[in-house]
């Protein structure tokens, strides 16, 4: 982190650096929400074996999914624009994982269109629609566990081996990651459908929080046990006082969550389901800012040229109203539920 005694904070290498990881974090954020529920479809899926169930679960996205994917052409374009060199250590250490989410989320996104060419011989592209959702979604949290433990760094390059994310920690993030796009795909269609389909759904979302709150529970004393950096960054005076908010208001809407599902709300428990995947991206800023490669890489460290930076930012200031306006948009024309004999497709 620049010196601030030294440093002239007007000028754009200073706060560029952090003006972009704000827009990269808020296009991840978007993606996880926004993406996060239709993944989560695919992964129940197989939780709903009948035909019309699943023509009304794909029915509920179908104006939404395409376009929930601009959050992920954005955080990965924008990182190798803005930030390099994070980009040239994070691919080489993440290839893996990377390359397998993104196939697995071709093979989602052309199962989706195809389904409903197919039919009635569309079995095989449900199948992959389940799996690309599952795949995807766990290869998702493989990155962030991966990133999170840490990427050894020498010379300003990637110095570790192909497999240093293949280790416990990374793979429990992966398996939480897929019960926490559960809770948003069940949560989704509680407050989109209705009759059976609304009731299951309340159902899976009962059993899948429990383990969302466990889960979130273990990577919060899991990483502080295993980072000091981490552990200091919590667990220190007057850190402690400032931050306990999080995990508390974190207890208070996972409560929220589990109550308004057992009262039958509609809308409540996405947004409180929202809220917590909201809380737990807060906790892995604290906990990691301002490295965006733990735990030696900061944003300034990994910039590109500021002309470079100024360049697309600009770009980013003129597109980025118009993307969401246009997400708004389409959320609030296809709001309402979605009934069975319905759709968009």
């Amino acid at each position: 982190m620049p010196d601030l005694a030294t440093v002239d904070m007007y000028a754009p290498a200073f706060w560029l650096p952090p003006l972009w990881a704000f827009v990269l974090g808020a296009a991840v954020t978007l993606y996880v929400v926004l993406d996060g529920f239709t993944l989560g479809l695919g992964i129940l899926f197989p939780l709903s074996p009948e035909e019309e169930r699943r023509d009304v679960m794909m029915n509920s996205v179908a104006p939404f999914w395409d376009g929930n994917g601009t959050w992920l052409v954005l955080g990965g374009g924008g990182l190798f624009v803005a930030f390099p060199k994070a980009y040239a250590i994070i691919m080489p250490a993440l290839y893996l994982p990377i390359i397998t989410m993104l196939l697995a989320l071709v093979f989602r996104g052309v199962a989706f269109e195809f389904r409903w060419v197919a039919k009635p011989h569309h079995r095989k592209w449900d199948f992959a629609f389940a799996w690309g959702s599952i795949v995807a979604t766990f290869m998702q949290g493989v990155i962030l566990g991966g990133l999170l433990q840490g990427v050894a760094i020498k010379g300003g390059a990637f110095s570790g081996g192909p497999l240093d994310w293949l280790t416990p920690f990374p793979i429990a993030v992966g398996i939480i990651l897929v019960f926490g796009y559960a809770l948003l795909g069940a949560t989704w269609l509680v407050m989109k459908t209705e009759g059976e389909i609304a009731e299951a759904a309340r159902y899976q979302a009962l059993a899948a929080l429990p383990v969302v709150i466990g889960g979130m529970a273990l990577v919060s004393l899991w990483t502080p046990y295993a980072l000091p950096r981490i552990a200091e960054r919590w667990f220190t005076w007057p850190n402690i006082a400032y931050l306990a908010p999080v995990p508390v208001l974190t207890a208070l809407v996972a409560l929220v969550c589990w109550r308004s599902l057992q009262s039958r709300r509609d809308t409540l428990p996405f947004v409180s389901a929202i809220s917590l995947f909201l809380l737990g991206l807060t906790g892995l800023v604290i906990s990691n800012a301002p490295y965006l490669v733990p735990p030696s890489m900061t944003v300034w460290d990994a910039a590109a040229d500021a002309n470079s930076q100024m360049f697309s930012i600009i770009g980013v200031a003129i597109m980025l109203p118009v993307v969401l306006g246009y997400t708004a948009f389409v959320y609030w024309t296809f709001r309402g539920k979605v009934r069975i004999g319905e759709g968009y497709h």
